[in-house]
């Protein structure tokens, strides 16, 4: 089995920084992409931002400037930082990462349980 475990959520003012934290851990055998999803209150969960394994990555236009994804292969950890933030990036955020396990040899994509982000004005 396989579980991905965030962190670092929580409630901070307009234009401060968190930082959010997901370890995975069980039978991996490797870890491909991993991302970070959100979903506020009455909307659809969206992509935020994801990195490959050598280190490429994509943000929507919303986070920009702002927001950093990194992981730590060693320890597989996918992170993200987030500055500047907006009471418009108030959402649970998800961490989610393609993993091959062994044993059983497959690939599947895992999700964390979520981690709270209040951003107040």
């Amino acid at each position: 089995q396989v579980q991905l475990v965030e962190s670092g959520g929580g409630l901070v003012q307009a234009r401060g920084s968190l930082r959010l934290s997901c370890a995975s851990s069980g039978s991996i055998f490797s870890i491909n992409d991993m991302g970070w999803y959100r979903q506020a209150p009455g909307k659809q969960r969206e992509l935020v931002t994801a990195i490959t394994r050598g280190g490429s990555t994509n943000y929507a236009d919303s986070v920009k400037g702002r927001f950093t994804i990194s992981r730590d292969n060693a320890k597989n950890t996918v992170y993200l930082q987030m500055n500047s933030l907006k009471p418009e990036d108030t959402a649970v955020y998800y961490c989610n990462a393609a993993i091959f396990t062994n044993p059983p040899r497959v690939l599947k994509t895992y999700w964390g349980q979520g981690t709270q982000v209040t951003v107040s004005s």
